[in-house]
């Protein structure tokens, strides 16, 4: 069965996010993928304004019961991103529940998307969904810091409480759990954290990656589309997926913020419309990855 992904994020006209930060990647690394919207805005919501609609239950219901119907809805991955209402999630749970019915080896990723910072930008109506229905299901999640912290109910301080963190993930049927980004560095570097618990056996692994002085948005998106293929194409080794996800991302950005502040010019701080990511001119780069951040093995 060729390699195809479900996808279902926030969806923007210009820019990258969600969907367009994700489908591109996978389409360049050889994955089939089929998209559904959860929003669908004119631009990301960092913008001074924006327009667009948001999906509700019903509609996704009726997209999915159109790929049921045409016997369409065969997939070897899903991976859900920004979710904004309670009825939508719910109904993911049974979008999760039936595709694994139809291929019981499906791989789930789930990018909790609910908030950054110790402040969350979903309704919190969200957050006992996610941990008592939605985590269970999924094989690999990518919370950021404070996702971990609301979903396991712990406080991180430290890499010891990002590592237990990850261990209750674990215990609530995960497999593979990564810590996309934490404030647990310096002021040049971010600590990544990752675990893996496959078939009785285990690995985990922390990287330090350069800390660039920019906000970006699509990040996110963009670090779970890559994780996805990379777990896939080298059968679940955490170090050498999360280090050719990371040199990747590490292009990526260095080529958004150095085009940005070129357009801009030097001493002005770019805007969002200026660090919108380059992932069209960085092709060859999410083909073939130069690794240049190294994980290591704890």
């Amino acid at each position: 069965m060729d390699c195809r992904v479900l996808s279902i994020q926030s969806h923007v006209v210009h820019g990258y996010v969600g969907n367009k930060s994700a489908t591109f990647p996978l389409q360049v690394l050889g994955f089939e993928v089929d998209t559904i919207n959860s929003v669908q805005f004119s631009n990301h919501t960092g913008y001074m304004s924006f327009k667009g609609q948001v999906l509700n239950e019903a509609e996704l219901g009726d997209l999915f019961e159109g790929l049921i119907s045409n016997n369409i809805h065969q997939y070897t991955h899903l991976l859900t991103g920004y979710i904004g209402s309670k009825s939508f999630l719910l109904k993911i749970k049974d979008v999760v529940k039936q595709l694994k019915e139809v291929n019981p080896s499906l791989i789930y990723v789930c990018d909790p998307v609910m908030g950054d910072h110790g402040k969350m930008y979903v309704p919190q109506e969200l957050l006992p969904i996610y941990r008592e229905e939605i985590i269970p299901l999924a094989d690999i999640v990518t919370p950021n810091q404070f996702e971990a912290e609301i979903l396991t109910g712990q406080e991180i301080s430290t890499e010891a409480e990002a590592r237990n963190a990850m261990t209750c993930l674990h215990n609530k049927g995960v497999s593979t759990v990564v810590i996309s980004s934490s404030d647990l560095g310096d002021e040049k570097v971010l600590i990544g954290l990752g675990s893996t618990i496959k078939n009785g056996s285990s690995a985990a692994i922390r990287m330090e990656i350069p800390r660039l002085p920019a906000d970006f948005t699509g990040t996110g998106d963009l670090f779970a589309s890559l994780l996805l293929a990379h777990m896939y194409f080298n059968q679940s080794n955490i170090k050498v997926a999360c280090e050719k996800v990371i040199s990747t991302m590490q292009c990526v950005l260095c080529r958004t913020l150095n085009y940005a502040q070129e357009k801009v010019g030097p001493d002005i701080k770019p805007g969002p419309a200026d660090l919108e990511l380059r992932l069209i001119q960085s092709k060859k780069d999410i083909e073939d990855p130069t690794i240049t951040v190294k994980a290591t093995l704890l």
